[in-house]
């Protein structure tokens, strides 16, 4: 009898569970029926890569060893080690490893992986497992007055159907912030190997200049003693002594603004590199003269130095995030599909639980449609195509700012060896009008006054003609700023990798 109650018992618990079965198996069917539709639909307007259309020529003339040769991507990665200078390449390696902006955009770079991460995981269904126990009482006043206890434990999940392509525009937007991230730490890395070149180029030409003041220093006071001991003599007046001694104390007054110029140059390379000011002084300490520059430059095209400038890639990256994210706004308007599932088992008592009878399974689509918004989603959507039409115009922007950059960095180059060519002759001519003065002078030819003139000429032009050949090699530099180099493109999707 027994086994006969089992068995009346268990035969529509049976049943029940083969009907759940059925129905589960239809829905799954219907779910894979509509991701089959889904596929196909993603609202919004897709995006397609830019072309900028620019000259195939650069406007600046081609001179002094420039030439529109294609450009070695690795070469131009390490633009730096063309001047031949290894305290210069230690340095730049230094900052890479150390400059606090450069950890700050790779931070960013993490930081946008793990939210598209995040948002990836929108593609995948939720699971969760949930468990509870619920004691309730019934005061004998209004009922039984007895103690119920209540125990559960399952798994919820649900999914939602990406019918209109909501989640896969977020991913989409996601993926070109990843990008653009990426494109921003190259762009600090093309800034900051540029600044640490410009500021090292900036104290070997102080250094420079220290030397010839100094000497030239030391010549006007070997002068003026000569000319001190003429006027004791008697053999010249006052007024030559006092000019001499003008002439040597201007020329000492020169050298602590040049000292100071050649400290907050080494200090600024110091904070580049993510130390402290002064850090360096010692590694610097000795005069080198200033990095030469090759006698042949590839420029490339134009075209190639906007597919490498790493201000205009990222521009290009954040107008797809933005074009995506009015995909992500138009599928507000339509209707979301969730499928919601739970598995679990409810009992009154905790022995029960592993019964089959205790057992539960709902199964089940949602839907929501926003029927009434006020205009809402309709004006987001105009937000987001107002925020594409200006991130267009910042893309545009970059585009003209990079080939202004570039443009100006090729004329800077040729004219200022015309103008280093002009000072050598200039030099050249001052050494030889202070010889014949000094002649003139001895024998009483010319005053002392001409020879004061001869010396400071010399000395003002000896000074921009320094400052004119470290202005030669920091226009190199800026020329490779301006064409997007310090920087890999070799392996795009890692972080970069200095490359000595």
């Amino acid at each position: 009898m027994t086994s006969v109650k089992r068995l009346l018992i268990e035969q529509p618990m049976n049943v029940a569970i083969q009907t759940n079965t059925i129905r589960f198996l239809r829905w799954l069917s219907l779910t894979i029926a509509v991701l089959l539709l889904a596929g196909c639909a993603s609202v919004g307007p897709d995006y397609v890569p830019l072309d900028a259309t620019v000259s195939k020529e650069w406007h600046a003339p081609l001179n002094s060893g420039l030439t529109n040769e294609e450009v070695d991507p690795q070469a131009l990665a390490n633009w730096w080690n063309i001047l031949n200078d290894k305290e210069l390449s230690s340095l730049i390696e230094r900052a890479v490893n150390g400059n606090p902006n450069i950890k700050e955009a790779r931070s960013r770079i993490r930081e946008a992986r793990i939210r598209r991460g995040a948002t990836r995981a929108n593609l995948f269904p939720t699971l969760e497992a949930t468990g509870s126990a619920t004691w309730s009482r019934i005061n004998k006043e209004s009922g039984s007055g007895e103690t119920n206890d209540l125990y559960a434990a399952g798994f919820d999940s649900g999914w939602e159907l990406d019918l209109f392509g909501r989640v896969r525009r977020s991913v989409e937007a996601a993926d070109a912030d990843l990008d653009a991230a990426q494109e921003n730490l190259h762009d600090v890395l093309v800034s900051l190997t540029a600044e640490v070149a410009l500021n090292y180029i900036e104290a070997r030409t102080y250094q420079k200049k220290l030397a010839v003041t100094k000497a030239n220093l030391e010549i006007q006071h070997e002068t003026y003693c000569l000319i001190q001991s003429k006027y004791q003599a008697g053999l010249d007046d006052e007024l030559s002594v006092q000019q001499a001694r003008s002439n040597l104390e201007s020329t000492h007054s020169q050298i602590p603004t040049l000292r100071t110029g050649l400290e907050e140059a080494m200090n600024r390379i110091a904070v580049l590199l993510g130390e402290q000011p002064g850090a360096l002084h010692k590694y610097l300490e000795s005069d080198k003269p200033v990095p030469v520059v090759p006698l042949k430059v590839a420029v490339g095209v134009p075209a190639d130095a906007l597919r490498r400038r790493p201000d205009v890639r990222k521009a290009e990256r954040d107008l797809a995030a933005q074009t995506a994210r009015i995909g992500v706004a138009t599928a507000d308007l339509y209707p979301t599909f969730t499928l919601r599932g739970s598995i679990g088992i409810e009992a009154l008592s905790l022995g029960n639980l592993i019964a089959a009878v205790s057992r539960t399974l709902n199964i089940g689509p949602r839907i929501a449609w926003p029927i009434f918004n006020a205009g809402s989603i309709r004006a987001n959507i105009e937000i987001q195509t107002v925020l594409q039409e200006q991130t267009m115009i910042q893309y545009e922007t970059a585009v003209l700012s990079a080939l202004e950059e570039v443009e100006n960095a090729l004329v800077a180059y040729v004219e200022e060896q015309i103008r280093r060519e002009s000072l050598e002759q200039a030099v050249d001519a001052a050494k030889q009008v202070l010889e014949l003065a000094q002649y003139k002078y001895q024998t009483g030819l010319i005053d002392f006054i001409t020879v004061l003139d001869a010396q400071r000429s010399l000395l003002d032009y000896e000074e921009k003609l320094i400052q004119s050949t470290g202005s030669i090699t920091s226009n190199l530099v800026r020329l490779y700023k301006a064409l997007g180099g310090g920087w890999s493109s070799l392996t795009p999707d890692k972080e970069y990798e200095l490359q000595s």
